[in-house]
Protein backbone atom coordinates (compact mmCIF):
# COMPACT_ATOMS: atom_id res chain seq x y z
CA UNK A 1 0.00 0.00 0.00
CA UNK A 2 1.39 3.12 -0.87
CA UNK A 3 1.03 6.92 0.02
CA UNK A 4 -1.91 8.37 -2.07
CA UNK A 5 -1.45 11.66 -0.86
CA UNK A 6 2.81 11.92 -1.69
CA UNK A 7 4.04 14.70 -3.81
CA UNK A 8 4.07 13.45 -7.60
CA UNK A 9 7.60 14.79 -8.00
CA UNK A 10 8.98 12.10 -5.56
CA UNK A 11 10.56 8.98 -6.70
CA UNK A 12 10.51 7.06 -3.46
CA UNK A 13 12.62 4.59 -5.20
CA UNK A 14 15.43 7.06 -6.30
CA UNK A 15 15.47 8.11 -3.01
CA UNK A 16 15.55 4.50 -1.67
CA UNK A 17 19.08 4.71 -4.06
CA UNK A 18 20.91 8.01 -2.84
CA UNK A 19 20.38 6.96 0.56
CA UNK A 20 21.61 3.43 0.31
CA UNK A 21 24.24 5.29 -1.76
CA UNK A 22 24.85 7.97 1.00
CA UNK A 23 25.09 5.43 3.30
CA UNK A 24 28.00 3.04 1.74
CA UNK A 25 25.70 0.01 1.20
CA UNK A 26 25.15 -2.59 -1.84
CA UNK A 27 22.05 -3.31 -3.56
CA UNK A 28 23.75 -7.39 -2.76
CA UNK A 29 24.07 -6.47 1.09
CA UNK A 30 20.33 -4.51 1.28
CA UNK A 31 18.83 -8.00 -0.63
CA UNK A 32 20.97 -10.38 1.74
CA UNK A 33 19.25 -8.53 4.82
CA UNK A 34 15.89 -8.47 2.71
CA UNK A 35 15.77 -12.20 3.05
CA UNK A 36 15.76 -15.26 0.62
CA UNK A 37 13.49 -13.91 -2.19
CA UNK A 38 15.61 -10.78 -2.44
CA UNK A 39 18.52 -10.48 -4.93
CA UNK A 40 20.58 -7.63 -6.56
CA UNK A 41 18.48 -7.39 -10.05
CA UNK A 42 15.41 -7.30 -7.56
CA UNK A 43 16.72 -4.18 -5.13
CA UNK A 44 17.83 -2.64 -8.59
CA UNK A 45 14.11 -2.99 -9.86
CA UNK A 46 12.76 -2.02 -6.84
CA UNK A 47 14.53 1.39 -6.87
CA UNK A 48 13.06 2.04 -10.28
CA UNK A 49 9.85 2.25 -9.04
CA UNK A 50 8.07 5.52 -8.48
CA UNK A 51 6.18 3.89 -5.30
CA UNK A 52 7.38 1.53 -3.25
CA UNK A 53 4.75 -0.68 -1.29
CA UNK A 54 4.71 0.73 2.45
CA UNK A 55 5.20 -2.65 3.59
CA UNK A 56 8.83 -3.22 2.10
CA UNK A 57 9.62 0.46 2.42
CA UNK A 58 9.27 -0.25 6.23
CA UNK A 59 11.65 -3.17 5.65
CA UNK A 60 14.30 -0.86 3.88
CA UNK A 61 14.62 1.80 6.33
CA UNK A 62 15.04 -0.34 9.15
CA UNK A 63 18.17 -2.20 7.29
CA UNK A 64 18.84 1.56 6.04
CA UNK A 65 18.34 2.91 10.03
CA UNK A 66 16.44 5.68 8.51
CA UNK A 67 12.67 6.92 8.79
CA UNK A 68 10.75 5.65 5.68
CA UNK A 69 9.05 9.06 5.81
CA UNK A 70 12.78 10.51 4.71
CA UNK A 71 12.53 8.10 1.49
CA UNK A 72 8.65 8.63 1.17
CA UNK A 73 8.74 12.27 1.64
CA UNK A 74 12.26 13.53 0.41
CA UNK A 75 12.17 16.07 -2.51
CA UNK A 76 15.91 16.64 -4.15
CA UNK A 77 14.81 19.43 -5.96
CA UNK A 78 13.60 21.20 -3.16
CA UNK A 79 16.41 20.18 -0.36
CA UNK A 80 18.65 21.99 -3.62
CA UNK A 81 16.86 25.10 -3.80
CA UNK A 82 17.22 24.70 0.21
CA UNK A 83 20.93 24.48 0.51
CA UNK A 84 21.37 27.17 -1.92
CA UNK A 85 19.29 29.55 -0.55
CA UNK A 86 20.36 28.69 3.29
CA UNK A 87 24.20 27.54 2.84
CA UNK A 88 26.30 29.88 1.11
CA UNK A 89 29.07 31.55 3.10
CA UNK A 90 26.67 34.38 4.45
CA UNK A 91 23.04 32.90 4.29
CA UNK A 92 20.22 34.86 4.11
CA UNK A 93 17.34 33.40 5.23
CA UNK A 94 14.25 33.75 3.19
CA UNK A 95 12.49 36.79 4.57
CA UNK A 96 15.36 38.98 4.63
CA UNK A 97 15.03 40.03 8.09
CA UNK A 98 17.88 37.62 9.73
CA UNK A 99 21.04 37.75 7.85
CA UNK A 100 23.10 34.73 9.42
CA UNK A 101 26.96 34.97 9.65
CA UNK A 102 28.40 31.59 9.44
CA UNK A 103 32.82 31.44 10.97
CA UNK A 104 34.21 29.26 8.44
CA UNK A 105 36.46 27.58 10.97
CA UNK A 106 32.93 26.44 12.92
CA UNK A 107 31.88 25.04 9.69
CA UNK A 108 34.92 23.32 9.08
CA UNK A 109 34.61 21.61 12.85
CA UNK A 110 31.13 21.03 12.15
CA UNK A 111 31.57 19.30 9.14
CA UNK A 112 33.98 17.48 10.58
CA UNK A 113 32.06 16.12 13.67
CA UNK A 114 29.11 15.07 11.34
CA UNK A 115 32.11 12.55 9.66
CA UNK A 116 33.12 11.12 12.75
CA UNK A 117 29.97 10.30 13.48
CA UNK A 118 28.78 8.96 10.07
CA UNK A 119 32.32 7.30 10.31
CA UNK A 120 31.86 5.50 13.61
CA UNK A 121 28.17 4.65 12.48
CA UNK A 122 29.57 2.82 9.30
CA UNK A 123 32.19 0.69 11.68
CA UNK A 124 29.34 0.14 13.81
CA UNK A 125 27.51 -1.22 10.68
CA UNK A 126 30.67 -2.98 9.14
CA UNK A 127 31.16 -4.54 12.97
CA UNK A 128 27.19 -5.35 12.64
CA UNK A 129 27.76 -7.16 9.46
CA UNK A 130 30.76 -8.94 9.88
CA UNK A 131 28.62 -10.70 12.86
CA UNK A 132 26.03 -11.65 10.83
CA UNK A 133 28.37 -13.41 8.26
CA UNK A 134 30.25 -15.24 10.78
CA UNK A 135 27.01 -16.43 12.15
CA UNK A 136 25.92 -17.22 8.56
CA UNK A 137 29.29 -19.20 8.03
CA UNK A 138 29.01 -21.01 11.41
CA UNK A 139 25.51 -21.71 9.82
Amino acid sequence: MTNASSNPKIHEGRNLKRFREMLGIKQDFLAFELGDDWNQQKVSLLEQREKIDSDILEQVSAILKIPAEAIRNFDEERAINNISCNFSDNAVNNNALNIQHINPIDKIIQLHEEKIVLYERMLKEKDEMMERLERLIRG
